[in-house]
């Protein structure tokens, strides 16, 4: 077998897709295709994406890749139902939307997923995924190279790392190729398999250019470039970070030299905020020279108790008045609001 017969992908798609993808295929409708304009079907569109992603033309395939990270979960879903699915769009999902929790799940147990899809899913997913993944134990006992790719991975728990074994990955361990398309009918197309790997990861470095927007390109970052973009990235780039739910992740945002008193101080106003971000905020005196914030930190329930109590003496007159009828603090922090009120109205006569 040649090195071109070994790269070559071939799939059975209808008339309809043949007509979009072959050579010589209008222009102006791979583009619509690209888009995602034409009235096409989920499992259609994505077979679509896939060859365009591939394309000569850099503006078809810089559009097909962008509608390929838009593709909403719902309609992927739908799509991933069909047991017929070919590997290569699987895998196709899993290097677009590895970040997709409720995607990703059903990827994991779709019955034509290849060994080298899942792999590559296992060193890039965020923990939530790599708990997925390392509760099937058949995918795990089937390619035991599933284990070291999840242990290796930055964002994987030191609790599932233990749970696995805890062991180094073994290097040059190779996946399993691919299967062939079972599909009946259709015609066939070629695909340079080799080709769209490296055009479509080419695209993913271009992306910061402005193909693809921050929140789209931070939703295929491993943990360890999460927290390398949050220290050193500018206001967008914290704002979309400080969302993540990895508290490494919004720690390396607060202690990026770049951030602002307001960025702080919308942090501290927000409930949901985690208690190691605010210890953070604590422990930052430049931070707590300012009002607001540290008005903030009163009211936040994740605040220390003792802290939170030091600062209701600092605050205004008008802020002691509205803290001592909050039904948003706890009694004792609205209690010590009260009692510092009378003591303020008894030393001016009020």
């Amino acid at each position: 077998m040649t090195e071109n017969q070994r790269n070559t992908v071939r799939l059975k798609v209808s008339a309809e897709i043949a007509r979009i993808v072959k050579p010589g295929a209008p222009r102006d409708v791979q583009l619509a295709a690209a888009r995602g304009a034409l009235p096409l079907a989920g499992k259609d569109l994505l077979t679509v994406l896939l060859f365009l992603c591939s394309s000569q033309d850099a503006e078809i395939k810089k559009t097909a890749v962008a509608c390929l990270y838009e593709l909403p979960t719902s309609i992927m879903v739908a799509v991933v139902k069909d047991a017929t699915l070919h590997p290569q769009l699987l895998e196709l999902l899993v290097r677009a939307k590895s970040g997709d929790a409720e995607l990703m799940s059903r990827v994991i147990m779709h019955p034509a997923v290849s060994q080298k899809t899942l792999l590559s899913l296992a060193c890039k997913a965020p923990p939530e995924i790599l708990e997925r993944l390392a509760g099937h134990e058949n995918l795990l006992s089937r390619n035991p190279a599933l284990i070291e790719a999840i242990i290796a991975n930055p964002a994987a728990e030191k609790a599932l790392k233990y749970k696995l074994g805890w062991r180094e990955p073994e290097s040059g361990e190779q996946a399993d190729s691919q299967p062939e398309s079972t599909d009946d009918a259709g015609e066939d197309v070629d695909m340079d398999e080799g080709r769209s790997h490296s055009e479509l990861d080419f695209l993913m470095e271009e992306a910061e250019q402005g193909n693809l927007s921050k929140y789209q390109i931070a939703l295929q970052l491993k943990v360890a470039e999460k927290i390398k973009m949050a220290l050193t990235g500018d206001k967008e780039w914290r704002s979309i970070l400080m969302k993540e739910a990895n508290k490494l992740v919004q720690a390396a945002v607060m202690k990026n030299p770049r951030i602002t008193d307001g960025e702080v101080l919308m942090v501290a106003k927000n409930r949901t905020s985690s208690d190691d971000v605010i210890r953070i905020i604590l422990l930052n005196k430049d931070w707590l020279k300012n009002y607001e914030i540290r008005k903030a930190l009163v009211t936040h329930p994740k605040t220390p108790l003792p802290k939170a109590l030091r600062f209701v003496n600092g605050l205004t007159m008008k802020d002691i008045k509205n803290l001592a009828r909050s039904r948003q603090v706890s009694n004792i922090i609205a209690t010590a609001a009260r009692k510092e009120l009378e003591l303020r109205l008894k030393k001016t006569g009020g």
